[in-house]
């Protein structure tokens, strides 16, 4: 697993995000988020050292050899003047755009995971990733993003269908999928359900982390593993539209819904 060395200078901070879904609701409420993304990293730009995006920014994305999904240029090209500014954007692939190829790397400059990867910031150990998967449980969606990811069927899907059939399909399942694990799970199942929270559970009691990092569940937790260590979940841009940040001594969840919005 990587290990990333960030040492804050002064003044500055590591900002997290996760679950923009932008897609979701259709055109209008695409742009309307899509230009509340633009407000809040406009805003954070002057002391972020570090973004680090915890997975489905959109609700829907595919790359062909050639092509991808039209929009969110305004959001792509502030993202990659983040990354032109020497600011490193962190991405973490989510189960909604899971199959994210080389377009982000190449084009926009960010760093791309599938997994979980560790940080060390400021002295402090943060396990940061999507979360999808994760736990002993949630056996159905796990075979379901084995098969999504399977070389055998993404080769049908990108040959067999023309794009805009492709996404049709794509969006159908996206929508599916977040009214049974986003907006429509808005209730937090109990400790012995709850797949991320066992995981980072089982994690410390092999291995210590300051922090756990998570997308995926829609919902603002923040949670004690131990004596010693959080678990914390970013919520989302669907309802709460909260990010994390990071200052070098303190964590904290906080909500970005500027008056006009």
């Amino acid at each position: 697993m990587d290990k990333i060395f960030i040492d804050l200078p002064e003044g500055k901070k590591v900002y997290f995000i996760s679950d923009m879904h932008l897609g979701a609701g259709g055109y209008g409420r695409t742009m309307d988020k899509e230009h509340l993304l633009l407000s809040f990293l406009d805003e954070i730009k002057q002391d972020c050292a570090t973004l680090l995006i915890c997975g489905d920014m959109f609700d829907f994305w595919y790359e062909w050899k050639k092509v991808v999904p039209k929009g969110y240029v305004r959001l792509l090209g502030k993202l990659a003047e983040y990354t032109d500014k020497g600011i490193p954007v962190y991405f973490f692939a989510g189960n909604h755009d899971m199959w994210a190829g080389e377009y982000f790397v190449k084009h926009i400059g960010m760093v791309q995971y599938y997994d979980t990867a560790e940080f060390d910031i400021s002295g402090k150990r943060f396990l940061v990733g999507h979360g999808d998967g994760l736990g002993p449980g949630d056996k159905k969606f796990k075979l379901m993003k084995w098969l999504f990811k399977n070389n055998v069927a993404r080769w049908l899907f990108s040959h067999l269908l023309h794009p805009d059939i492709a996404i049709g399909i794509a969006d159908y399942f996206s929508r599916r999928s977040r009214s049974a694990t986003g907006t429509g799970d808005s209730i937090y199942m109990g400790d012995d359900k709850e797949w991320i929270y066992l995981f980072c559970k089982e994690t410390e009691e092999k291995e210590h982390y300051d922090y756990y990092v998570f997308g995926h569940r829609h919902l603002l937790i923040d949670k004690k593993i131990g004596n010693d260590a959080r678990y914390v979940n970013l919520g989302d841009w669907l309802t709460f539209y909260t990010y994390g940040v990071w200052n070098g001594q303190t964590f904290e969840i906080k909500n970005y819904l500027p008056n006009e919005h």
